[in-house]
């Protein structure tokens, strides 16, 4: 925002006061305050949500006498976007508005920034006329310029030309090293990384090369480029994960790191021949982690509670279980937050180390080297560790020595893929984890899935008759029967505000669908069923009961299925039945 004199503020304020936006009683109180503190008055009344931050910047456009827009909600047009580079967009906090009269509009922080207006005017070659905007405004419209792909096309231009007549010579290396093919491969990954998403599919075609990436547990197709572009950049992609790459008839696996938006991304990449090329798929991983709280992922109520029964024990096992991609890490590494101290010794085993985290000894799998799963866990069980975390198990071995790890006093985490919590137990039962072992060892199993969050634009809608029975005879039993019990019931299972059961319709909500939210959606929660092993579970095992039997009991407790979550969350508005039944359709 434009900087202001000592008047220029006073005047901003009496506006404020007078247009009715704030109170003079609550700004005198402010002023008292910030007098005391040293701290921006405007900044302390945007804090204290006396106003908005566009009020002010409205305010102070006015006083200045210039032209105010709001962008926050305004959806840009591709092409007018276009008028100005993202990375000088981004840099200068610049947006562009279009063209009028040979003159380039552009909304900024600053309208009174000369040198920026002579620098963007010198730039594009033409006359620019400045509005103001606020940051929150101009980083909505930046947001938008991730289907920006400027350095792909001039990667597409060059290799039409030059780059398929290189590729044929000897020398590939330098081919991929050209600054088109480097930025066609940046361009992709900012536009994953900008998009969140978790992975990204280079698929080739007989004519063509289709790119799509997988946001919030989706694959999109984002782009389809010429089919000469693949060899050049596959093999871009090769050097970089320090693969072989006159190798095109056997998969490949590497891994490498690139820095978006001033982040760390580590990329896993997974290289495999198909019948027309060669295809790669690129695993996104923040190594800068997130603030990970196991609430805010959706597990609440019963499994919650069950959960942090199982963490509260000195010994055990807690496994959690589910899908590829279905958060099984993620989840693992919240609980360790939960849990970390000064006071206990922590190390995990991964492969790859997804998130770094302060306070926990980390080791990365090393195949190449003989650092395996189950190597690793026997050299980590000699540094005095007080819980353990595996990646994943994935064979016998492994298993049996988490199974003597949790005997010997330490408290294990650990992930397989199966489809249900209770999956987990004939799963390690095939491994050859004797049933006794496996009854006294297991504190709590966890299965999850990922369900896309309804955007924060929704709207409401009432549900049909297919899906009101549906709801009656999923959670018609959990939901409260009586206006009386709804809070009692709201909070044992971790929903506020939930319906009366065995109604003729629910109320259920749906996305407004937008650039930032695909189909309606933003951002993703977990559905999770948590059991706690307790005797009579333990019985079962012993008897080695299927899968079903032990979730009949299970459910018999008190356990809320993946299912029977998914369905109190889409009642809770966190998501639609359309989602649920998505991911969730094969389970009870």
């Amino acid at each position: 925002m434009a900087l202001l004199t000592k008047d220029g503020l006073d005047r901003v304020i009496q506006l404020l006061v007078n247009e009715g936006l704030v109170d003079a009683n609550e700004v005198a109180q402010t002023q008292q305050e910030v007098a005391q503190t040293k701290q921006p008055l405007l900044a302390t009344l945007s804090n204290k949500k006396l106003v908005t931050n566009e009020m002010i910047v409205h305010a102070t456009a006015t006083i200045m006498g210039v032209l105010y827009v709001n962008l926050k909600d305004v959806e840009m047009d591709q092409n007018v976007l276009k008028l100005l580079p993202y990375d000088v967009a981004e840099r200068s906090m610049v947006v562009p508005l279009g063209e009028s009269n040979g003159q380039l509009v552009v909304a900024m922080l600053d309208v009174g920034n000369v040198q920026a207006v002579d620098y963007l005017s010198t730039f594009t070659g033409r006359p620019v006329r400045a509005v103001m905007s606020s940051s929150d405004g101009i980083q909505a419209v930046l947001r938008q310029y991730k289907g920006d792909f400027t350095g792909v096309a001039q990667a597409v231009k060059v290799t039409n030309q030059e780059v398929a007549q290189k590729a044929a010579s000897a020398n590939v290396k330098t081919i991929t090293q050209d600054s088109p093919i480097s930025k066609a491969l940046t361009s992709i990954l900012e536009f994953a990384v900008k998009s969140k998403a978790s992975d990204v599919h280079i698929e080739p075609l007989e004519n063509a090369l289709v790119i799509r990436c997988r946001i919030d547990g989706v694959l999109r197709k984002v782009m389809e480029l010429p089919k000469a572009i693949e060899p050049a950049l596959v093999s871009r992609i090769k050097i970089l994960s320090n693969l072989k790459i006159d190798e095109h008839r056997i998969p490949q696996d590497g891994q490498f790191a690139v820095m978006v938006s001033d982040k760390e991304v580590d990329l896993r990449i997974a290289i495999s021949p198909v019948v027309w090329g060669e295809q790669v798929v690129i695993r996104l991983l923040d190594k800068s982690g997130t603030s990970m709280e196991i609430e805010g992922m959706g597990m609440t109520g019963r499994a919650l509670r069950a959960v942090m029964q199982g963490i509260s024990r000195p010994n055990g096992m807690i496994l959690t279980s589910g899908p590829t991609g279905s958060g099984k890490s993620t989840t693992l590494y919240a609980l360790i937050k939960k849990i970390k101290s000064e006071r206990i010794n922590i190390v995990t085993l991964e492969d790859p180390v997804e998130y770094k985290m302060d306070g926990v000894n980390q080791i990365q799998v090393n195949l190449d080297a003989g650092l395996t799963f189950a190597s690793g866990l026997r050299s980590i069980l000699r540094q005095d560790p007080d819980v353990v975390m595996v990646g994943e198990i994935r064979d016998s071995e492994t298993a049996n020595l988490a199974v003597q790890a949790s005997l010997t006093g330490h408290l294990v985490f650990s992930t397989l893929h199966t489809n249900s919590a209770a999956g987990i137990l004939p799963r390690l039962l095939d491994m050859g984890i004797e049933p006794f072992l496996l009854a006294s060892t297991l504190n709590t199993v966890i299965g999850q899935r990922l369900v896309r969050r309804v955007a924060e634009k929704r709207t409401t809608l009432q549900s049909t008759e297919m899906q009101t029975e549906e709801i009656n005879n999923v959670v018609g039993g959990l939901l409260p029967k009586s206006q009386e019990d709804v809070a009692e019931v709201s909070e044992d299972l971790g929903y506020a505000g939930l319906p009366l059961a065995n109604q003729n319709s629910y109320t259920l909500v749906k996305g407004v669908e937008d650039q930032d939210a695909p189909g309606g959606y933003s951002g993703r929660a977990g559905l999770y069923e948590a059991i706690d092993v307790d005797e009579d579970i333990q019985k079962l095992i012993i008897s080695h009961a299927t899968s079903a039997e032990v979730m009949r009991l299970a459910k018999e407790k008190g356990t809320v299925t993946m299912r029977q979550d998914g369905m109190l969350k889409a009642l809770s508005g966190i998501t639609t039945m359309e989602e649920v039944n998505r991911v969730a359709s094969d389970l009870a």
